[in-house]
């Protein structure tokens, strides 16, 4: 089994990052891989609102420039998700919400490709704003049917300095436990093995007549 997590701080080893590899930690402790995409690094457009990948429904977007396309169909075939960003203006980080916008509208569009896979929001906040950022994240991983995995706590580390949230000893053991929850949900669905009913078409509505 395999999880993808999505970084989206411009910190490539910043408290995000660190938060991420408590939680690789527990899930290499359970023999399921997690592997890290940085994505705050990268200049990412954002979505243009094209309406392409409901037209050619390839599972891709129009903008081809970047890594948007090979990390959506990463995405795809894992059998997990973290989305993980810091807190900017109590918000999800810049970069990271193009990335988001792009890849749940592609998804979206092509029937729904994360639909059913477990998945975890993270934040790393030096103050305040982190319960807002993690709300932020869970309504792309609600929009996309996806199985949340959750903790103790809210999934929120506290940190300023890089490898600072290390001090975070609660937020570590919040970390160490969403690791290990999200293991057990994956397992727990790999032995059930029941196949997910089959995806509605969607019914949008206008309120604007």
């Amino acid at each position: 089994m395999k999880v993808i997590a999505i970084n989206g701080s411009p910190r490539a080893e910043g408290n995000t990052f660190h938060a991420l590899n408590i939680i690789k930690k527990e899930l290499l402790n359970e023999g399921i891989e997690l592997e890290i995409v940085d994505f705050g690094t990268k200049a990412i457009h954002g979505c243009t609102a094209c309406t392409m990948c409901s037209q050619t429904k390839n599972e891709r977007c129009i903008i081809d420039n970047d890594m948007v396309n090979e990390t959506i169909q990463k995405m795809a075939a894992a059998d997990g998700i973290i989305l993980a960003s810091p807190v900017y203006f109590a918000g999800i980080a810049g970069t990271m919400k193009c990335f988001l916008d792009r890849a749940f509208y592609v998804s979206s569009a092509n029937g729904g490709l994360y639909r059913g896979k477990v998945a975890a929001a993270v934040t790393a906040v030096r103050r305040s704003g982190g319960s807002h950022t993690i709300d932020g994240l869970n309504h792309y991983i609600t929009y996309g049917e996806m199985v949340v995995a959750t903790s103790s706590y809210w999934n929120i580390v506290h940190g300023r300095a890089p490898g600072e949230m290390l001090l975070d000893l609660e937020g570590v053991q919040t970390m160490e436990l969403l690791g290990r929850n999200i293991a057990w949900l994956l397992k727990m669905k790999d032995k059930a093995a029941i196949p997910q009913h089959s995806k509605e078409i969607r019914v949008a509505t206008s309120f604007i007549r």
